[in-house]
């Protein structure tokens, strides 16, 4: 596969849509802190919707998705002053199900709810190794940081520690990398550094029998978005093929779809969020858990962005999938999140 220019402007544009704009809070979320907040107001109406006979889920779903994560925290104090309960134990008697998964998921700081997916992945027997992916790879050094400090305080345990006992070989590598939150954030390019780190990557793998794993662990892992784009376009000259069409031919397993991950959202960081909601919803079944994990956690951040690349990969929007595919107050409850627009 060769680029042409027209290709790269694409891809250039990509990494600044999906790191700068971000970077500068230039992305968009469905979610919003609600101007006129009042927590005493919300904690009151929530208490409203659960007291006597029944439970009116509309108001709760009102209530909580018409404020922002931060205000939620305050609501949640604010019940607890007012009535002396805990607002996350009402909400569970009285709800059920994946409307109550929902409901309770947006009540923690993201953080904390992203430490609580990676600690429910672990736990037990076996290991979901597409979360770990998923919550760790895409992350910026703040928010793997956040993440391990709510990892920490909650659970006592470290994550890291935790990671590798849970994986082996390159995928744990390429994991344990990821949690040093050590990345350069810079928008400095240096262009000779490209072309040398582009053919080490096509010397480890393309060029060989065989793949360096480590060579590619090296430079993907330890160099800013904006230099490896610069990484990426070069290598494209010197191997005709993207990176992440490299990344499949060399890799396979989770080593390649953690490889994957991380070259994506270098690249488009929605776009990678809206194939992995595609995924939680096509085919048999629904996968609750990380289609919950990925409306609540990118909802004040980059939602608008992520619903836009979705309708253009799959052709319907995300509300219409979700309509289709859940159900009753859990269905409610996500498209207010995500909205219909």
């Amino acid at each position: 596969v060769r680029y042409r220019p027209s290709d790269l402007l694409i891809l250039c544009e990509s990494f600044l849509f999906s790191t700068i704009e971000m970077a500068q809070g230039s992305c968009h979320g469905t979610v919003t802190p609600d101007p006129n907040f009042d927590a005493e107001k919300t904690a009151g109406a929530l208490r409203k919707a659960m007291k006597g006979l029944g439970t009116d889920e509309k108001a709760i779903i009102k209530a909580l998705t018409s404020c922002s994560t931060d205000q939620r925290q305050q609501v949640r104090k604010q019940f607890k002053l007012m009535y002396g309960k805990d607002l996350i134990s009402d909400l569970k008697s009285e709800l059920g199900g994946n409307f109550e998964d929902l409901i309770v998921a947006m009540l923690d700081p993201i953080p904390l709810f992203l430490a609580k997916s990676l600690r429910k992945a672990m736990r037990g027997a076996g290991t979901d190794e597409e979360v770990l992916i998923e919550v760790i790879c895409p992350r910026t050094n703040k928010e793997i940081e956040d993440i391990k400090t709510a990892y920490k305080t909650t659970f006592g345990r470290d994550l890291e520690e935790d990671v590798m006992s849970e994986t082996s070989g390159h995928f744990r590598r390429l994991l344990v990398s990821c949690l040093q939150a050590a990345r350069p954030e810079g928008p400095e390019v240096d262009q000779a550094k490209a072309a040398a780190e582009a053919k080490q990557l096509y010397e480890a793998g393309e060029a060989k029998w065989g793949t360096d794993e480590s060579e590619f662990n090296r430079i993907i892992s330890s160099r800013s978005f904006a230099q490896l784009i610069a990484t990426f376009e070069e290598y494209t000259k010197v191997s005709q093929r993207t990176i992440r069409n490299s990344i499949k031919r060399e890799f396979s397993g989770d080593v390649e779809r953690a490889f994957m991950a991380v070259a994506w959202c270098i690249e488009n960081r929605p776009q990678y969020f809206a194939d992995r909601l595609y995924r939680s919803m096509i085919g048999a079944g629904t996968d609750d858990d990380t289609l919950i994990r990925l409306v609540v956690s990118r909802a004040e951040f980059d939602m608008v962005e992520i619903k836009k690349c979705f309708l253009e990969m799959f052709g319907k929007s995300l509300a219409k999938m979700i309509e289709g595919d859940c159900s009753g107050d859990y269905k409610r409850g996500l498209i207010a999140i995500v909205g219909t627009n």
